[in-house]
């Protein structure tokens, strides 16, 4: 957890889409939020409002050798989560994947990293740019402040630890999702998703930022919750990151 005590501190929560990164900074003490738009990842760590907890929805401790369903932190959020929402949690690469330039090479890579290793997914590969850019910047010392989180997973907390039925690509998804957010002190985010829909930017892309962000405050707070759960120690991938997602 983050050890400042600043009580003007500054918490983020980001979602990656296409062309770069939905960021919403939230101060507790006040309730200020501010929500823009970042192109790269040196961007996320160069915040001006330097933020004592950055939740960030994108794998981050990567595993050494893949296995059929993930991490342990992925098969415990798909099981919180269930059907059908426990398919929003994919299983990363392995590591040695990020260094490949085709889908067939990650592929090759990734079922070479173990001996029950499985292929590698499309949407895990298109994902591939934005998990190798955080990677090269992590290390364990940064996990005292940026944090892996899951949009899906911090709606699960807000709505009583019970799952969303509805996707969030529909409007009464949307809708329940804009209310739990608006009921958990971000009022405004529906008129900052509709200020962001001419552009590359989806209203799930600012939903999930904000969710990002709320978990961020809950970290900040000490009173989060993870996946794998806290009573149990996370475990460490080669580099020593620990590999787990907090709600």
């Amino acid at each position: 957890m983050s050890s400042s005590t600043e009580t003007d501190a500054w918490v983020a929560g980001t979602d990656g889409f296409r062309g770069g990164w939905v960021v919403v900074l939230h101060r507790p003490r006040t309730g200020t939020t501010r929500c823009r738009i970042v192109d790269g990842t040196d961007a996320l760590f160069a915040l001006p409002e330097a933020p004592a907890v950055l939740g960030v929805d994108m794998v981050i401790g990567l595993p050494d050798r893949a296995r059929p369903g993930g991490r342990t932190c992925d098969r415990a959020a798909r099981q919180l989560l269930g059907h059908p929402r426990g398919t929003s949690v994919f299983s990363p690469p392995a590591h040695a994947v990020l260094g490949a330039k085709t889908y067939d090479e990650a592929q090759r890579r990734n079922r070479a990293s173990g001996p029950d290793a499985p292929g590698l997914t499309k949407q895990a590969f298109h994902l591939l740019p934005k998990i190798r850019a955080l990677a090269e910047r992590m290390a364990p010392a940064r996990q005292d402040r940026v944090y892996e989180v899951h949009p899906e997973l911090a709606f699960y907390a807000m709505n009583g630890n019970a799952p969303i039925e509805e996707s969030k690509h529909t409007d009464t998804g949307r809708a329940v999702r804009t209310a739990l957010l608006s009921a958990h002190g971000f009022p405004s985010v529906e008129t900052v998703a509709a200020g962001l829909s001419d552009g590359p930017v989806g209203t799930d892309d600012v939903l999930d930022a904000h969710a990002a962000c709320w978990t961020a405050r809950r970290l900040h707070a000490d009173t989060a919750e993870r996946c794998p759960s806290r009573d149990d120690s996370a475990p460490r991938n080669d580099r020593g990151l620990r590999m787990e997602i907090w709600r």
